[in-house]
């Protein structure tokens, strides 16, 4: 391993990863064999997670053919270096921030979106000029399969490694045999506590895309048609298997029961009186994610679904109410297709519900009032998030995308995966036609000098 991993050292330090002309042919290359293997991703992510067409293509093939279009059109502008102010204790120099590769990153996948979460993150790594080792989820076996000849048909082994195998068995090999300039992992809170570990006892920095509980709030001015179908579509795209799906609702006492009945309404409409057979319906990833997903049923009253069949990985579209707050399912991120709903009397009992779970990665508010939705996003901290709307924030490359405190750390997409795959390089150049005296000493009696130029 350890061998195999100095190639990439190599293969960065002799320079070959740094011209412009090199980024984009490699991104020409990922996007080409992206297109290539179309077809087969769509049969691998149907395989794994029962993924339709479409889905596929919004969520994973298309959303990466996306990013990388957006980064070869800003590509030659992102690599050049930045001119800045200079101070005036400076002047005439001049001062600019240069984009340095960071070297060697490792990128860690999760198996909720196996495409997108994996190679989203590689582009920014490979725009800026890096090195790259993916480690891919191993309980998506389909996609990963199709991602490594991806991989493997377009890219040296020397320029990027596709390193599979158990998480909690290479991930700590690699770290112990070699040390990344940086990693970057998106997936559950606990093992991105392991990783941060690891990584602080060699000083790698890290880029942690994690989860947590994504409160969605519904106000009483809410269009509730509106709100129902846009929580809807995101809470039970993937089975609910998305980091920024809405955890959990939290509607306003007065329309609670409007918008309860409009929310079954949508689901029914969107994937039939029977999801199990529907096309745009997909299934749990594994058996362990779906025992502890049937579990949660029994933390409230079911309102609406909960049928589940263990042999097809199937649970229902379920709606759940009369919800103990000190539940297991209101501590934990849920991570599929079961929605509580609670309801609240006003703001300070909404926000007092929300920061049991502090520091969300996402946060949604559905108002029709610019004040409602100025006070929310003023007093919730929380990674991103929307205005009458749920997850779409993540599919705007000129957002960052990325939590904070328990959810996360950093942020990445379009020019923010650049630069957290950069490091920024501070530079001033000064002439050497001008050189005054002042700046040397004996400096006694110039304190009143030095007051005027540095203030």
């Amino acid at each position: 391993m350890k061998e195999r991993l100095q190639q990439l050292r190599g293969f960065y330090e002799g320079y070959n990863t740094r011209s412009y002309q090199f980024r984009k042919q490699q991104l020409q290359k990922l996007k080409a064999a992206i297109l290539h293997h179309e077809e087969d991703l769509y049969e691998a992510l149907y395989s794994d997670l029962k993924k339709s067409r479409e889905e596929s293509w919004v969520t994973e093939v298309g959303f990466l053919v996306a990013e990388i279009n957006h980064t070869l059109k800003h590509l030659h502008r992102w690599m050049k270096p930045q001119k800045v102010r200079t101070n005036l204790m400076n002047l005439p120099s001049k001062s600019f921030v240069y984009k340095e590769p960071l070297g060697v990153v490792l990128i860690i996948g999760p198996w909720n979106y196996p495409l997108q979460l994996l190679f989203t993150p590689l582009v920014g790594a490979m725009a800026a000029g890096n090195c790259a080792v993916l480690k891919p989820s191993e309980f998506a076996p389909a996609t990963s399969a199709v991602m490594k000849l991806i991989i493997e048909e377009s890219f040296s082994k020397e320029y990027i490694f596709y390193a599979e195998g158990e998480g909690a068995t290479i991930i700590p090999q690699m770290m112990n045999a070699f040390r990344f300039d940086h990693i970057f992992y998106t997936g559950s809170i606990p093992v991105g506590k392991l990783i941060y570990e690891m990584a602080a006892k060699q000083l790698v920095p890290v880029t942690l895309e994690l989860g947590g509980k994504s409160p969605c709030v519904v106000e009483s001015d809410a269009k509730l048609t509106v709100a129902a179908k846009r929580i809807a579509l995101t809470k039970f795209s993937n089975a609910g298997q998305m980091c920024v799906a809405p955890d959990y609702i939290l509607v306003h006492q007065a329309v609670k029961e409007k918008f309860s009945e409009e929310l079954k309404r949508c689901v029914q409409q969107f994937f039939s009186e029977d999801p199990s057979g529907s096309y745009n319906y997909g299934k749990i990833i594994n058996e362990k994610q779906f025992n502890r997903l049937v579990n949660y049923l029994q933390h409230g009253r079911i309102v609406y679904g909960g049928k589940h069949n263990a042999a097809s990985l199937y649970i229902e579209p379920t709606i759940i109410e009369d919800i103990p707050i000190e539940s297991t399912i209101m501590e934990e991120e849920i991570f599929g297709p079961v929605l509580p709903i609670l309801t609240f009397h006003s703001f300070e009992e909404a926000k007092a519900i929300i920061e049991r779970n502090s520091n969300p990665l996402a946060f949604y508010i559905f108002t029709e009032s610019k004040e409602r939705e100025k006070r929310w996003i003023e007093k919730i901290s929380f990674g991103g998030g929307c205005v009458n709307n749920a997850s779409w924030h993540l599919t705007n490359f000129n957002l960052p995308f990325g939590g904070r405190g328990k959810s996360g750390i950093g942020a990445y997409h379009g020019k923010y995966s650049f630069d957290a795959f950069s490091h920024q390089k501070a530079i001033m150049k000064t002439p050497t036609w001008f050189d005054p005296k002042i700046k040397y000493p004996p400096f006694k009696g110039k304190l009143n000098l030095f007051k005027k130029l540095i203030r």
